[in-house]
C-alpha cells in the first residue's frame, strides 16, 4: 500500500501562485508515476498533470499548460505542483494520485487539498 498526503492549498488571488506538495509513504518503491487531478463543485474529476517516477517525463492538460509545473523529489518521495497565473476556474479540490508499476490506472489517492482562486 501507498499513502499520499497533500498540502499547500488555500486561498489565492487571481494571477497569483501556489505550490502543492504530495508526500508518499509505504511501498513507495512500487510507484511508477504520480499525478494531480482536480474536482470543482458540481463537476467531474479531471486530469491535471502527471510525472513518471523513473525519468521525470511530464504530461499536462491543455488547460494548465504553460502555467502549472509538476516536479518530483525521489529522495523525499514527494511530488510538487507549482501553479502560476491562477484563474478563478482553477478553483477545485486537488488530489494527488500514484500509479504502481505495471498498472495503467491510478491505484492510490490522497485526501485532497482545496485551492480557491478569488477574482
Amino acid at each position: 500500500q501507498v499513502q499520499l498526503v497533500e498540502s499547500g492549498g488555500g486561498l489565492v488571488q487571481a494571477g497569483g501562485s501556489a505550490r502543492l506538495s504530495c508526500v508518499a509513504s509505504g511501498r513507495t518503491a512500487s510507484i511508477d508515476g504520480m499525478g494531480w487531478f482536480r474536482q470543482a463543485p458540481g463537476k467531474e474529476r479531471q486530469f491535471v498533470t502527471h510525472i513518471t517516477w523513473r525519468n521525470g517525463h511530464t504530461y499536462y492538460a491543455d488547460s494548465v499548460k504553460g502555467r502549472f509545473t509538476i516536479s518530483r523529489d525521489n529522495a523525499k518521495n514527494t511530488v510538487y505542483l507549482q501553479m502560476n497565473s491562477l484563474k478563478p476556474e482553477d478553483t477545485a479540490v486537488y488530489y494527488c494520485a500514484a500509479k504502481s508499476l505495471g498498472r495503467s490506472e491510478y491505484s492510490y489517492w490522497g485526501q485532497g487539498t482545496q485551492v480557491t482562486v478569488s477574482s
